[in-house]
């Protein structure tokens, strides 16, 4: 007797034309996601999946090439075109992501400061007495 075979259908993409962009850039490594207006994740890079090593994976040109990889990959899978950027914290490595965002042939509709400031912080240290 033959065994009945099952066919495996394909995996559909979801087709979203509007994202965001989110960056977050550290002194360690910098972490690009790219979401639906939702927050679901379509794809996301990091310094290590890039083929960058240890102190390399925090440089400006790392997060250059991390967010290019990471827009071309939303492009590609999910024929996105539109995305507001949400950035965290330094200055340098963001400006060079946001700069690999532009290089993927993609509309930025607006780019938001998200990193966390705080007001009045946490409390002092109480002082030593001798």
């Amino acid at each position: 007797m033959a065994k009945a075979t099952v066919k495996k259908s394909k995996k559909t993409r979801k087709v979203i034309e509007v994202g965001q962009a989110h960056i977050q850039a550290s002194f360690n490594n910098t972490i690009v996601t790219i979401t639906d207006e939702k927050w679901n994740t379509l794809t996301w890079t990091t310094g290590w999946s890039a083929w960058f090593k240890w102190a390399r994976e925090a440089t400006p040109y790392a997060a250059q090439v991390i967010a290019e990889q990471a827009i071309s990959k939303a492009i590609t899978l999910h024929g996105l075109k539109e995305v507001t950027v949400y950035v965290k914290w330094i200055w340098v490595w963001r400006e060079q992501a946001i700069r690999g965002l532009l290089s993927g042939w993609i509309e930025i509709k607006a780019i938001f400061d998200i990193t966390p400031i705080p007001h009045n912080g946490c409390r002092k240290k109480k002082v030593r007495k001798l």
